[in-house]
């Protein structure tokens, strides 16, 4: 009986080591992927809560993927509406995946959390700044990447430039960002759309600071972009759509800089019609962001396919 002691053995490895592949794959979680009809839904029905997958603290990074993920909406709107698609999307990949509804002040409050990322823009910066040291502590990560929408990823070069962020960050994405402000008919329509989508009317430049900083030529934007756009270090994509109706002129949004890459999404797929408020759920633009936070593949071609206003593709 003793030759067959060790084909029953190694059947037993076998057995083992398959029973625990087994048990792992049913651990592990397959996070629902939203849209932008599942964001303004979260938006109004539960706007403090985070995303699926996204703000797990007990997620720890791996050697495939050792940059937690930092998720940042844009002026006006918060964490739960934003990011229903990009947040469990980035979860399922294996991603630790984070978002802060930064920037409230007293409308964040009337608004039971709806409206946030409107107080004054170097305020949010140090949010931002303690975020991320709260991120690096649970997550044990030296550096994080941050994907932001509008003032989402112009609001990190701040935090970048003028409070010592750089050795903590990897990679900045960008979605519209509004990195060299926008006209005030820009501002305008801004808020013009989230009252059509029910938040509080009417609303005012003067009800938002951080509005009134993203115009063109304001002292806030002077300041963050006097001498070079980048830093040192970092890695930039900045990811725009030419039916931006909100960061006007379009072009505005774009870095000068060595570790810059700017996509124009019209240049990928034409029949893209996506504008500032489809951004964050734009198929082509969520490809482009999960490319860009690497490694990034200079010949990547998204899928095309056609892509509405507000609803994205």
């Amino acid at each position: 009986m003793q030759p067959l002691r060790a084909p029953v053995i190694s059947l037993v490895a076998v057995a083992v080591v398959a029973l625990a592949l087994a048990a792992s794959a049913a651990a592990a979680p397959h996070y629902p992927v939203g849209t932008a009809a599942t964001g303004y839904a979260a938006e109004l029905a539960a706007p403090t809560s985070s995303p699926p997958g996204v703000n797990v603290w007990t997620c720890k990074p791996t050697a495939a993927r050792p940059y937690p993920v930092v998720l940042l909406p844009g002026t006006l709107y918060n964490l739960a509406e934003s990011w229903q698609a990009l947040g469990p999307m980035l979860a399922n990949d294996g991603y630790c995946v984070y978002g802060l509804s930064y920037g409230a002040d007293q409308l964040t409050a009337l608004t039971g959390g709806r409206v946030a990322a409107v107080g004054e823009i170097a305020h949010a910066a140090r949010e931002l700044g303690a975020f991320i040291t709260r991120v690096r502590k649970a997550t044990g990560a030296a550096q994080v990447d941050i994907v932001g929408w509008s003032q989402g990823a112009m609001m990190p070069r701040w935090y970048l430039k003028f409070d010592h962020g750089a050795r903590y960050l990897h990679a900045l994405v960008g979605l519209a960002p509004s990195n060299h402000g926008t006209t005030v008919d820009g501002l305008f329509a801004l808020i013009d759309a989230d009252t059509l989508i029910g938040l509080p009317a009417p609303l005012t430049l003067a009800d938002c600071p951080a509005c009134t900083e993203q115009e063109a030529g304001s002292p806030f934007l002077t300041k963050l972009n006097a001498g070079p756009d980048t830093v040192p270090g970092v890695r930039y994509t900045v990811i725009e759509s030419t039916h931006d109706e909100v960061v006007t002129p379009y072009t505005s949004a774009f870095l000068a800089g060595p570790a810059v890459t700017n996509i124009t999404l019209q240049d990928q797929c034409p029949l893209d019609l996506s504008d500032h408020l489809a951004m964050p759920y734009d198929t082509t633009a969520l490809e482009d962001v999960v490319n860009a936070l690497g490694p990034a593949d200079a010949g990547f071609k998204p899928s095309c396919a056609l892509a509405l206003p507000v609803l994205g593709g």
